[in-house]
Order: C-alpha cells, then structure tokens, then sequence
C-alpha cells in the first residue's frame, strides 16, 4: 500500500497511527527467505535483477553479510523500489547529540557495580534520534565488534528517517507503543515486545502514546541469531515461528526528507527529494522483526538448583571463540519455581561476562527495591554481586511450595568485554550513589 505523508505528533495523527498499528498483518519466522509485494506483480519470477524490473521499478540488493559468508549466515534482501538508493545528495556532518560508538575511551572501565533510575522527561518535541541518550559501551564499531547500550526518552514522533551503518539496532519499549515504518514494512512494537533493525535499513520512529521509553542494544558484531538449543532438542526459548517480519508497504512521497546516517560513529544528514520508504516489493532474509517476549518458552529445574541464566538467551550474536558471545539477549519472563531445596532468587555470582540489566515492567525477584522500569544496573566481568539482604532473608526462609514469578519483565544484555561509560552517564544525576547500600545488613550465619 502507498502512504502519501509524514507525521507529526498531533493526538489525532496518533490515533491514526494507532490504528495502523493494531491492523498490521506479518510474515511469520526467523532467518527465513521471506517475500512481499505491496502491488502484485512487483516481485520479479525467476530472477532477482531482470533488465526491466517489473512496473518500472530498480532492483536493488542490500547485503547485510559478506558475499561469501557461508549460507546459513549470508543475510541478504533484493529490493523492488521507486527510486535507487543512490539517488541521493551527498550528507554532511551533523550534531551527535549524547549518542556515542565504540570505541569507548573517554573513561576508564569501572569495576564497582553501577544502578541508574529513568532518564528524565525530555524536552518538548524530542523524537527517537534525538532521544538516543548513550550508556557505554566496548569493542571497535569500524572493526564491527562490540556493543553499544543506549536508552531512549521521546514525546514526539520522527518526520525525518534514521539508519546505522554502524550496527543492528534491538529495540526494548519500556514505556509507550512504536509504529516502526521501515523499507521492508511497519512493525508495531508495545513494552513487552522488541524489535530488530538490521544493518542499515532506513526506519522511522512514530509514537503511539504521549511519550515514549525504553532501551537500545547497538551490535556491532555478528547478527542477533536464534542460539543452538543443544540438548533441549528441537524446541524451546523463543520458537522462530514467533518472530514477525513486516508486509511490503511503501511511501511514494515526493518532496524534502530528512535522512539521517550513523557512520563510523559519527551522524550524518542529507535532504532528499523523495522518502527512502519507497520498497514495493522485496525477498530475502536481511528484515526486520517484532517479537512478543511473553511468547519466550521459559525452561527451568524441575528437582534442584538453578540452571545457568543462558537458559534464558532470546538472541545470540557469536564472536570468533565457540560459546562465547558478543552480546547476548537474555529476558527473564513470567515463570514458575519449583526447585526443592534450593534458593530460588538469582544467586550470588561473579562472572566473566558482563552484565547489563533493565526492567520493563513490575519487579525483579532479586532486587527488592531501588530496581525500577526504565532504569538498569550494570554488573562488569567479575563484579560480585546477587539479590540485596531483604531478598535474601525473605527467600531463606520461604515456604519451597510452586511458586508463580508473574509480576516482572526484566531483561539483559550480556557481552564478553567490560562496559565502558560514556562521561554523561558517569556524571548522570541519575545514577543511584549508594547502591552498595542494598548488600549491606548480610549478616554472618556460619556456626562452626
């Protein structure tokens, strides 16, 4: 379907987004070789470029992945489209905002354990770009390895376009529905669902609600993968029938669109004569997804003890080591506890990854207060650290009957190398000074 305009953030136009959203059809599967036309006819038979694309559109493709890269992680899609991409002026430089890219070296790595609340309300007429406020972060976006973790705070919606060339972007809303309209499609995305933005696809941010908030996982490295399930079988953690990829939809919209490119860290704009949103038809398996995270397929002990929390991986992006991964998406999901004899909370624990926590919604059965939506906790490599000594005492001397953890939606990004801060969220008012404070009281127990 065409779209003949750009929005803006009147409560009207957000009703009719609103509208858009909730009749939003998908495709359905991860790492499929999905295709779409939003006019019949506009997918070519037997070829991806034939000499005239049908309905005088370009073909286009968009690789996501090295040609040769072997086939089970080659990403590609071919695009049917009104105008090439290249048709385009050149971009110049514009202001970063408080978005920044790996390499991350204005602070050094802290080893203390770090907790922040919400970022605070934007200012009027703030969109997603200009929300984008940057935690920290590792690795080396121009030797695409590492991540980047950035949270949101917006209260208007985007009339300009947004890509990374740096890397995917995963979107967790915290507060506030998104229409996402993206070259492939729309995807509506609620608190409780996330979003994946490939490599360089060009998307636009509309708000469903008066503001909106949330978290951004930057992956320079590898592309958000489905992890090997090994001895849990076929089945298990997030199904990949659950993923949704959108419909083709396309704007034909002639007249000045702001395009904004991430490169190399920096932002770059240039004023088009027409929207990029312009793809009629495409094939291939380089998409965007949403996923409902409420669908994840919690596995967990049926006798003792806990698992390890990998048991809980939504999305892998794998480096060169076997098993260790760049960045791992971790959700911990409404579940039941049923482990006899066992302390059933997160248990206390260093390790060698470092950890990332925020929370959607409700409360994190290890942290009794001071751990609320919207805001996150950042545990690095070998950091101690474990449920505060409310939650302690009170699970040390629980009734072990079945137990239903419903109330919280927590998630986490996991990666192999330290976090470093940006100065802002070092300096951040936001940032809880006495977070030590909630392991304080533990009390000795031992009686030798």
């Amino acid at each position: 379907m065409g779209d003949g305009g750009t929005p803006r953030a009147s409560g009207f136009e957000r009703g009719e987004a609103r509208k858009t959203a909730e009749g939003l059809t998908y495709l359905s599967g991860f790492g499929n070789e999905h295709s779409s036309e939003a006019v019949p006819g506009a997918l070519p038979e037997g070829r991806n470029s034939p000499q005239r694309a049908p309905l005088g559109l370009y073909a286009e493709q968009l690789s996501g992945s090295a040609f040769t890269e072997p086939r089970a992680h080659n990403r590609r899609s071919w695009l049917y489209r009104i105008r090439p991409s290249a048709a385009h002026p050149a971009f110049t430089r514009t202001q970063n905002g408080t978005v920044r890219t790996a390499p991350f070296n204005q602070t050094v790595p802290d080893p203390n354990r770090l907790r922040w609340n919400p970022l605070p309300d934007p200012a009027p007429e703030t969109d997603f770009l200009a929300g984008l406020w940057t935690l920290g972060g590792n690795g080396d976006a121009t030797q695409r390895t590492g991540i980047a973790i950035h949270l949101y705070a917006a209260n208007a919606s985007m009339d300009r376009v947004f890509s990374d060339a740096d890397g995917e972007l995963l979107i967790v809303p915290e507060r506030g529905g998104l229409l996402l309209r993206t070259e492939f499609g729309l995807l509506h995305v609620e608190p409780g669902h996330v979003a994946l933005i490939p490599r360089g696809v060009r998307f636009r941010v509309e708000l469903l609600d008066d503001s909106a908030r949330g978290y951004v996982c930057e992956n320079y490295g590898a592309p958000f993968r489905l992890p090997d399930l090994g001895p849990i079988g076929a089945n298990g953690l997030a199904n990949p029938r659950d993923f949704r990829a959108p419909v083709a939809a396309y704007e034909d919209v002639e007249g000045p669109v702001e395009v904004v490119n991430k490169f190399c860290g920096n932002l770059w704009t240039a004023t088009y004569d027409h929207s990029p949103l312009d793809v009629v038809a495409w094939h291939g398996n380089h998409v965007p997804y949403v996923y409902d995270l409420r669908r994840f397929n919690v596995l967990g002990t049926i006798t003792y003890d806990h698992p390890d929390p990998s048991i809980f991986t939504v999305l892998t992006s794998p480096s060169d080591t076997p098993g260790l991964a760049g960045v791992d998406f971790v959700v911990f999901a409404p579940r039941w506890l049923v482990g006899e004899d066992t302390f059933r909370p997160p248990y206390f624990h260093r390790n060698v990854m470092s950890e990332y926590m925020g929370l959607i919604e409700g409360a994190y059965d290890a942290k009794a207060e001071g751990f609320v939506p919207g805001g996150g906790s950042l545990h690095n490599m070998m950091s101690a650290h474990g449920p505060d000594r409310e939650t302690f005492d009170r699970a040390s001397a629980a009734e072990l009957k079945p137990q239903k953890i419903d109330d919280g939606l927590a998630f986490m990004f996991e990666t192999r190398w330290p976090v470093t801060l940006t100065p802002h969220a070092a300096r951040a008012e936001h940032l809880q000074q006495r977070y030590d404070d909630v392991w304080q009281g533990l009390q000795r127990h031992f009686r030798p």
